[in-house]
C-alpha cells in the first residue's frame, strides 16, 4: 500500500513550543472509534458527531471541517480566538471527539490532510463538461470515504438481521423514501419478505404490527425525521429487531435501534441537500442485499429464478 508524507511544523500552544514532525498518511491511531477494528477519520467522526454538539461545540466543529490543514498550523489560543469561544471548550470538544487534547487533534488532521486528494466543486465558470467531472469526482471520493467509515461488525449483525427476519418493513420518508421502495423490492426478489409502504400512517401501522422475529429497516439522513422516529418506536415497542442507515453518529434514530449503520458524506455543495450521502446510502443496501444473497444462497437462487421469470412477462 502506498503512502504519501509530509513535513510540517506543528505550532505549541501556550504550554508548549512548536515542533517539525515527519507526518505519514499511513498513521492511524491504533484505537478504533467505530466497531469493526476501522479507525474513523477524525473528519468523518466529526461530521457524523456535529449535530449532537453544543453550540459551541459545532462552532469549534464546523471550523475544524472548514479548513482541517489550517487548523494543524494554529495553536489552541488561536482556535478559541477565530472561533470566539475559549481554550477549555477547545480542549473538551476534542475530548468529546476521543482524543487526548488539541496536539492529539492536529496531529491526526495532519496525517489525514496529507493523505487527501483535493476536491472540486462546480462553480458559475464550469463548462458543463467541467461540472459532470466535478460531481462525479466528488461522488466517487464520497464512496471511497465510506469504505473507511462504516462499522464493518455493525454492518454483518444488520446483514444477518435482515436474512433471518420472518418480516420486513422498510421505512423512509421525503429523498429517503425511494431508497426504501427500491431497498424493499430488491429483497425481496431474493427472498426476503420485504414491504415499503409509501404513506407514513401506513408505515407506523405497520410497524406496531409486527412481530418478534420481524425486522424494521429504516433510511433516514438526518435520524431526526419525526414520522421514521414514530414508526421505529412502534416497531421496538412490538418486538421487532431494529436497523438503521443514517449520516450522524448521535441522533434519536441511532439511539432508538439496535444496529445503526452510519455512512454519510460532506455534501458536495451542488444546492441539493444530502445528495452525496444518498448515494452513499444507495451503495449501503447494495452491499446489504449482496451479503443476504451470500449468506442465504439457496433461498436466494429459488426466489431470483421465480423473479426472473416474473420479468421476463414484461419484456416485448
Amino acid at each position: 500500500m502506498e503512502s504519501s508524507s509530509a513535513i510540517l511544523e506543528i505550532p505549541g500552544d501556550s504550554f508548549s513550543s512548536s515542533r517539525v514532525v515527519h507526518v505519514s498518511a499511513s498513521i492511524v491511531d491504533p484505537t478504533p472509534v467505530s466497531g469493526g477494528g476501522t479507525t474513523l477519520p477524525v473528519t468523518a467522526r466529526l461530521r457524523a458527531l456535529l449535530p449532537s454538539l453544543s453550540r459551541t461545540g459545532r462552532r469549534i466543529g464546523e471550523a475544524v471541517m472548514a479548513n482541517p490543514g489550517g487548523v494543524v498550523e494554529l495553536t489552541v489560543s488561536d482556535l478559541a480566538a477565530d472561533t470566539e469561544t475559549s481554550v477549555g471548550s477547545v480542549v473538551r470538544f476534542c475530548q468529546d471527539l476521543g482524543m487526548r487534547g488539541f496536539g492529539d487533534l492536529k496531529l491526526r488532521l495532519a496525517a489525514e490532510t496529507a493523505a487527501q486528494r483535493p476536491t472540486q466543486a462546480p462553480d458559475r465558470a464550469d463548462t458543463p463538461a467541467g461540472v459532470l467531472a466535478a460531481v462525479l469526482h466528488s461522488s466517487a471520493d464520497a464512496l471511497a470515504a465510506a469504505a473507511d467509515v462504516i462499522d464493518t461488525d455493525a454492518f454483518t449483525r444488520a446483514a444477518d438481521t435482515i436474512g433471518r427476519s420472518e418480516h420486513l418493513l422498510v421505512i423512509g420518508v421525503g429523498t429517503s423514501a425511494p431508497l426504501a421502495q427500491d431497498a424493499a423490492y430488491r429483497l425481496r426478489s431474493i427472498g426476503v419478505l420485504a414491504d415499503a409502504p409509501a404513506d407514513v400512517h401506513v408505515q407506523h401501522v405497520s410497524a406496531r404490527l409486527l412481530r418478534p422475529g420481524a425486522a424494521c429497516l429504516a433510511i433516514s439522513h438526518t435520524g431526526q425525521t419525526r414520522e421514521t422516529l414514530a414508526a421505529v418506536s412502534a416497531a421496538r415497542d412490538a418486538g421487532a429487531t431494529t436497523v438503521a442507515v443514517t449520516s450522524f453518529d448521535r441522533s434519536p434514530l441511532t439511539e432508538l435501534c439496535d444496529h445503526a449503520l452510519v455512512a454519510g458524506s460532506p455534501e458536495t455543495q451542488h444546492q441539493i441537500e444530502a445528495r452525496a450521502s444518498r448515494l452513499v446510502h444507495s451503495a449501503l443496501l447494495d452491499a446489504l442485499h449482496a451479503a443476504v444473497t451470500l449468506n442465504h444462497p439457496d433461498r436466494t437462487h429459488i426466489a431470483s429464478d421465480q423473479a426472473a421469470h416474473i420479468i421476463a412477462e414484461h419484456r416485448i
